[in-house]
């Protein structure tokens, strides 16, 4: 497979006699975004897998479990598509620590490296490309969800509120997988490493009410990311009856959401950047 890089790019030199890195940080990030995009256009096995386990997830919950969980005056469906749907923003994401590790494997950033473009830039464009797929798996999640009996409550503004933060969500958690990727030593071990994030998603609010968790459990499930992200798009999509059922509003739930978004992307953008630069 080769890969075009983008041609606008002049090469200075500085006092000290070392290039400087010209190229656009739009253009480069557009050009690693497509590229990765082909990639998974031309092996749909990581699409299909990623639906299937999407509908594996949903109809497990629904039809298994769903019977056994309590969520009070709500539908065990309707609150289940909110917590499938944020939580699998960072399902969808977790292949991406797979995917850098078999780039950087294949030394396809070594030869970048060498390039003048800007390196955040590189990985910019793989947030980018995985974010996409995290939307597929969106679409598949709510698509199941509304042949199961889910259905919105609330307004049409804030079912679209509701899938923009599934994204903002989801690109966030790009960042922690592309370091895994990155850390890694083959594309196993990556795979290995992204399981890690898992115990956040179960020990959450996405498929179970906090309330029903151990005692000792419930401040940790309360106090991780997953839960006010899930949260927020689940009062979104329930509208009225959110505040009542969920003890929080959507903003609440919301700004805590984006708050646990930023932190990640603070503490794992650079440090994705630095183990990039530095391999």
């Amino acid at each position: 497979m080769t890969t075009t890089f983008p041609t606008n790019v002049t090469t200075t030199t500085s006092g000290a006699g070392h290039p400087t890195r010209d190229a656009g940080v739009a253009a480069t990030s557009f050009t690693f975004a497509g590229r990765t995009l082909r990639q998974f256009w031309r092996t749909p096995d990581l699409i299909v897998v990623g639906g299937l386990t999407s509908a594996m997830f949903l109809l497990i919950f629904r039809y298994v479990f769903g019977g056994a969980i309590g969520t009070g005056d709500i539908a065990y469906v309707d609150f289940l598509i909110p917590g499938l749907a944020a939580a699998g923003a960072m399902f969808s994401g977790a292949g991406g620590a797979v995917g850098v590790a078999t780039d950087d494997a294949s030394g396809l950033y070594d030869r970048v490296r060498s390039l003048p473009v800007p390196r955040f830039a590189v990985l910019l464009g793989r947030s980018l490309a995985d974010t996409a797929l995290v939307a597929w798996g969106l679409v598949i999640t709510v698509g199941l969800g509304f042949a199961t009996g889910f259905r919105i409550h609330g307004s049409l503004l804030e079912a679209m509120a509701a899938v923009g933060l599934c994204l903002v969500y989801g690109a966030a958690f790009t960042w922690p997988f592309i370091f895994m990727g990155l850390s890694a030593g083959s594309a196993q071990a990556a795979q290995g490493l992204s399981f890690l994030a898992f115990p956040f998603v179960f020990v959450s609010s996405a498929y179970v009410p906090v309330e029903s968790m151990p005692g000792w459990m419930q401040p940790i499930a309360e106090h991780q990311p997953i839960t006010p992200m899930v949260g927020s798009v689940r009062a979104l999509v329930l509208g009225d009856e959110a505040g009542a059922a969920l003890g929080h509003s959507a903003g609440w739930f919301a700004l805590r959401g984006l708050a646990w978004s930023i932190l990640i992307v603070a503490v794992f953008l650079p440090l994705a950047t630095r183990r990039f630069a530095r391999r």
